[in-house]
């Protein structure tokens, strides 16, 4: 009998945080439910979470603090922070302690739960530190940052490589913008940007010999490599 998805949702508005919870549970998640920082981290250190949610104003300890306790006993775990705070300075520091996602309230809650479907489902791949992947009718394989399909064997460039690994741990769903930049570039400014647009460019250029594959952009949210198998090779 398979057990269903652990969350550890930490949010100190009751009302709303009720609501999640339950939302959460007809969803088909067992949702543990805190109200402040502190209480977080012990409920953490008593279970084994596959996904913790956390808002970022908390009284006792904020998320941010918290995630980072997190993150240095179970740095596998993921993190989502749900917060009011949309500042840019916010969420850079959200990436930089290593969240999977940001999202600002008010928020879509199918939309929540699509985005925590697709972090449980490609945290297998994540966690043995995959060295090679299928893509369409290509091979990439990370230590040797070779991009294969058939004879022809293509060696990326370090960044290259390192973006094209983010983009297959989150293969046909949605990588954030900030989440890549903060990565490989280290900040999100005007130039990183750009470089970033040059990059998944050059990705685009070398995968286009396959029409099954899509490098696409989603304004507002970030960039995707999706694969169609429905669509014949050439």
């Amino acid at each position: 009998m398979n057990t269903l998805p652990h969350i550890l949702l930490v949010e100190d508005e009751e009302n709303f945080g009720a609501v999640l919870r339950n939302y959460l549970e007809l969803q088909k998640f067992k949702v543990d439910w805190v109200v402040n920082g502190k209480l977080g981290y012990s409920q953490f250190r008593q279970n084994n979470y596959d996904l913790c949610l956390l808002d970022v104003m908390m009284p006792e300890k904020d998320g941010f603090e918290l995630a980072c306790e997190i993150k240095d006993i179970r740095p596998e775990t993921p993190v989502i922070f749900l917060t009011a705070r949309g500042d840019k300075s916010d969420q850079i520091n959200g990436f930089k302690i290593g969240a999977d996602d940001y999202i600002t309230k008010p928020f879509d809650t199918e939309l929540l739960i699509y985005k925590i479907r697709a972090i449980l489902n490609r945290r297998p791949q994540e966690q043995v530190e995959t060295d090679t992947w299928e893509i369409g009718t290509y091979r990439f394989e990370r230590k040797s940052r070779m991009l294969i399909q058939g004879e022809e064997r293509r060696r990326l460039t370090p960044k290259e490589a390192h973006l094209l690994v983010m983009l297959c741990m989150y293969m046909n769903d949605v990588l954030p913008r900030q989440k890549a930049l903060i990565d490989i570039w280290k900040n999100d400014d005007y130039f990183a940007k750009r470089s970033m647009d040059v990059y998944m460019a050059k990705l685009r250029k070398y995968l286009n010999p396959d029409p099954r594959i899509s490098l696409e952009t989603i304004h507002g949210e970030g960039v995707s490599l999706r694969v169609d198998p429905s669509i014949g090779a050439s």
